[in-house]
């Protein structure tokens, strides 16, 4: 089993990829990310706290993605192929330096696709469960935050 940071790391993505399906385009951005251990949070831009309803559906998809042991495959190229190929729809809200001409680019088949130069697992079932203990919507800054734990 790969090292437990490595595994949330990953679930960030897993994580991502059911919040953008269940609330939509409009939460696809990520302000931050963090990991500690087996803890993580997701910070993406949005304009409404989500009901718990919507919460609950958030982590059962993750949780699924995990079940269905799909590769996480990490493709490293230079930055007009990753464009070219991946779109902007790969970058988040905090911006790569121009200087920066390779990217790393993860990619969980039809569920994320992300410039990110972490270390990932090689299948979404060595993440192991995913369960979310907080969510916290800052309406100054429009930025949802969701806390989960990797077990």
């Amino acid at each position: 089993m790969p090292p437990v940071d490595v595994r949330a790391h990953t679930a960030l993505h897993v994580v991502k990829g059911a919040v953008v399906k269940v609330l939509g385009e409009k939460a696809k951005w990520t302000a931050s990310v963090y990991v500690d251990g087996n803890h993580g949070r997701l910070t993406v831009k949005f304009d409404r706290k989500p009901t718990p309803e919507e919460i609950a559906e958030i982590e059962r998809l993750a949780n699924e993605k995990v079940r269905e042991n799909v590769p996480v495959q990490v493709y490293e190229l230079p930055r007009e192929e990753a464009e070219e190929r991946f779109g902007e729809d790969m970058y988040d809200l905090f911006p790569i330096p121009p200087e920066v001409r390779t990217l790393k680019v993860v990619v969980i088949e039809g569920w994320n696709v992300n410039a990110c130069n972490k270390e990932h697992t090689a299948t979404t079932g060595e993440i192991g469960e995913i369960k979310i203990r907080k969510v916290r919507f800052r309406r100054s800054k429009e930025l949802l935050e969701i806390s989960f734990d990797v077990l």
